[in-house]
C-alpha cells in the first residue's frame, strides 16, 4: 500500500502543473489582450485630435501609460535637424522640472537618437557612452526606451522613456508597443498639421482680405502697419510683433510700432543695423530667423528689449533689399516651436502688403502735398485777381466819395476806410507771398526746420519726440524769431538726452494772433533746483532777445515742462 500511494499521487502533480500552466497561459493572454486593448484605446485617442499641441501631449502621455513608465518625454527635432526646438515631459512635478533649468536641447543621450534615429533600450542609460549625467536637481533615471517619431519619409521627434514602475528593465515587447505607438502618432501628427495648416491658411486670406479693404478705403499709413502687425501676431501665435523704419541719414532703424509684451518700452527706440535681427533682414532684403532671440550673440547689439524670448523672424517689408522700407519682427517665448518655411512664405505675403501700405501711404502724401500747393496757387491767383482788385477799385470809389463830402467827422471816416483797405491790400499781397513762396527761394520753412530739428534729435534721444504744429508758423512768425525758436528747441531736447532720461517728449509749436509758443514736455526726472542752468540760461537769453520769457513747469505724472513764448511783433533786443 505504501508504494501504490505515491503512485497514485502523480497523475495529480501533474495535472496540477498542466492547469498551473495553462493558467499563466490564459493570464498572459489576458494580459496581451488587456495591452493591445490599451494601445488601440491610446491609437483612437492620439488620432481624434486635431490640434497639435494636444496631439503631442496625447502621444507621450499615451506612451507612458502602455509601457508603465515614471518619466515619458517626447521631443521635437528643430530645422537644423540636430537639436530639439520642443520638449514635452510627463511624471515630472514643478518643482522639479523648476529645478532642470532649461529644456534639453538635444545632447548626451537624447541626441544619440536624433544621430541614429532607431529604437534604444538600455538597462543603466548611465553606462551609455553617449550619457552626460543629469543635472544637479534632475530626478534619477536607470532604465531607458527611445523611439523615433516619423512623419512620412521625415523625422519629426523621439519618444524616450525611462523607469518602469517595479523597477523591472523595458522588454521587446514595450519596444514594440511603443514603436506601433508611434507609427499611429506619426499619421496623426501629419493630420494635425494638414488641419492646422489649412486653418492658417484661412486666417492668412482673410487677413489679406481686410488689408485691402482698409487700403482701398484711404486709411491712415500707421493705422495698416498696426493692422499688419497685430493679425501677423494673432495668426503666428507671436508674443510681440514690432514694425521697424529706417532713419533717415544713419544705419539705425527706430521701432516705430510695438504690439505686446510690454510694447511702451520698445515703441520708440532706436536700434543699429548692424548686430541686430531686425538689421540684418534689412540688409539682407529676406527673411531672417533665430532660435533664441534672447541668447542669440549675433543679434545681441542695442538696448536689451528681449528678455524671456526665443523663437523669432525679421521680414523685410519690400521686394528687395534696395526697396525694403521696414522690418516686421516677431517673436515667440523661449521653449515655443520655432518659425517655419510654412510660416514663412504667407508672411512674405503679408509683408508685400505692408510695403504696399508704406508706399501708398508716401504715393497719397505726394499727391495731398502737390494738391495743397496747387491749392495755395489757386487761392493766391483768386485773392489777387478778384479780392485785391475789387479792395483797390473800393478805395478809389472812396476815395473820390471824400471829395464830396462836406461833413468833416465824415470825411475823416472815409479816409480812415481808405487807409484801412490800403492796410487789407498789404496784408493779402504778403499772403499772396506767403502761398506762392517756395523753400527754394526763401529757405526752409519754420515748419520743416521744427520738423527736421525733431528728426535730427530721435538718435540722440533713442526714440522720436511726438510733435505737433498749429497756426501760421510760417507767413505770421518773423525770420529772426524763427531762428530763436529752432535753436530753442534744440537747446530743450539736447538737455532732455542728456540730463533728463527721459522716454517720452512732447512738442507743441503753436501761432497765435500775438506770439509764438513753444512746449516742450518730458517724462524724465524733472529739473532739480540746484542743477546746472547753462541750458536754462541760454533759452531765457534767447526769449529776452526777442522780447520773450521761458515758463518752467512740472506736470502732475513727473518729468518737466518749458514754455518758451516770444511775440509776434519785434522784440527790444532786435
Amino acid at each position: 500500500m505504501g508504494v501504490e500511494e505515491p503512485l497514485s499521487r502523480m497523475p495529480q502533480m501533474r495535472l496540477d502543473e498542466l492547469l498551473e500552466e495553462l493558467q499563466a497561459r490564459i493570464n498572459a493572454a489576458r494580459g496581451t489582450r488587456d495591452r493591445v486593448h490599451s494601445l488601440l484605446e491610446a491609437v483612437v485617442s492620439v488620432g481624434r485630435e486635431l490640434d497639435l499641441a494636444q496631439v503631442l501631449r496625447r502621444i507621450v502621455e499615451a506612451a507612458a501609460l502602455l509601457v508603465d513608465a515614471q518619466y515619458a518625454a517626447l521631443g521635437v527635432i528643430g530645422p537644423d535637424g540636430r537639436s530639439l526646438s520642443q520638449f514635452l515631459t510627463v511624471g515630472l512635478t514643478e518643482q522639479e522640472s523648476a529645478g532642470i533649468g532649461p529644456l534639453p536641447a538635444g545632447h548626451g543621450i537624447l541626441g544619440e537618437l536624433i544621430r541614429n534615429p532607431e529604437p534604444l533600450r538600455l538597462t543603466d542609460l548611465g553606462a551609455h557612452e553617449a550619457s552626460y549625467g543629469f543635472p544637479s536637481d534632475h530626478p534619477p533615471m536607470r532604465t531607458f526606451l527611445g523611439v523615433p517619431i516619423r512623419v512620412r519619409d521625415e523625422v519629426f521627434g523621439n519618444l524616450y522613456l525611462t523607469d518602469k514602475h517595479g523597477g523591472m528593465d523595458f522588454d521587446a515587447e514595450d519596444e514594440s508597443v511603443i514603436s506601433t505607438l508611434s507609427v499611429a502618432a506619426g499619421v496623426a501628427i501629419d493630420n494635425a498639421r494638414l488641419y492646422e495648416a489649412s486653418q492658417r491658411q484661412q486666417r492668412w486670406l482673410q487677413a489679406n482680405a481686410e488689408i485691402t479693404n482698409s487700403l482701398l478705403s484711404g486709411s491712415p499709413r500707421l493705422e495698416v502697419l498696426e493692422l499688419i502687425a497685430r493679425r501677423a501676431r494673432e495668426i503666428t501665435e507671436a508674443t510681440l510683433a514690432d514694425v521697424s523704419v529706417p532713419v533717415a541719414g544713419t544705419d539705425d532703424l527706430v521701432v516705430e510700432l510695438a504690439i505686446g509684451a510690454d510694447d511702451d518700452t520698445r515703441r520708440g527706440l532706436v536700434v543699429p543695423v548692424e548686430g541686430t535681427l531686425s538689421g540684418a533682414a534689412y540688409q539682407a532684403g529676406a527673411p531672417v530667423t533665430t532660435a533664441g532671440l534672447a541668447e542669440d550673440d549675433r543679434y545681441s547689439a542695442g538696448p536689451g528689449r528681449f528678455d524671456g524670448l526665443g523663437p523669432a523672424v525679421a521680414v523685410p517689408l519690400g521686394t528687395a533689399a534696395k526697396d525694403t522700407r521696414g522690418v516686421l519682427l516677431l517673436a515667440r517665448h523661449q521653449g515655443e516651436p520655432v518659425f517655419t518655411g510654412a510660416e514663412l512664405e504667407p508672411l512674405l505675403a503679408f509683408a508685400g502688403q505692408a510695403a504696399l501700405a508704406l508706399e501708398l501711404a508716401e504715393r497719397r502724401s505726394d499727391a495731398e502735398q502737390l494738391a495743397l500747393l496747387e491749392d495755395r496757387d489757386r487761392i493766391a491767383r483768386d485773392l489777387h485777381d478778384l479780392a485785391i482788385q475789387r479792395l483797390f477799385a473800393t478805395g478809389m470809389t472812396l476815395q473820390s466819395a471824400a471829395r464830396l463830402v462836406q461833413h468833416e467827422g465824415a470825411a475823416e471816416r472815409v479816409s480812415r476806410a481808405v487807409g484801412d483797405l490800403d492796410e487789407t491790400i498789404k496784408i493779402i499781397r504778403s499772403t499772396i507771398f506767403g502761398l506762392q513762396a517756395r523753400e527754394e527761394d526763401t529757405g526752409p520753412s519754420l515748419r520743416a526746420r521744427i520738423a527736421r530739428t525733431v528728426g535730427e534729435t530721435a538718435t540722440v534721444l533713442g526714440f522720436p519726440p511726438r510733435l505737433s504744429m498749429e497756426g501760421l508758423l510760417d507767413t505770421d512768425v518773423p525770420p529772426q524769431v524763427a531762428d530763436h525758436v529752432t535753436a530753442a528747441l534744440t537747446e530743450m531736447l539736447s538737455n532732455a538726452a542728456r540730463h533728463a532720461h527721459a522716454t517720452r517728449v512732447e512738442i507743441v509749436l503753436q501761432a497765435t494772433s500775438d506770439e509764438v509758443l513753444l512746449t516742450v514736455t518730458d517724462n524724465g526726472r524733472g529739473i532739480p533746483a540746484d542743477g546746472r542752468r547753462s541750458g536754462l540760461n541760454n533759452l531765457e537769453e534767447r526769449a529776452r532777445k526777442v522780447g520773450g520769457t521761458v515758463e518752467i513747469g512740472r506736470p502732475d505724472e513727473g518729468g518737466s515742462r518749458l514754455v518758451w513764448r516770444a511775440p509776434l511783433a519785434s522784440g527790444p533786443g532786435d
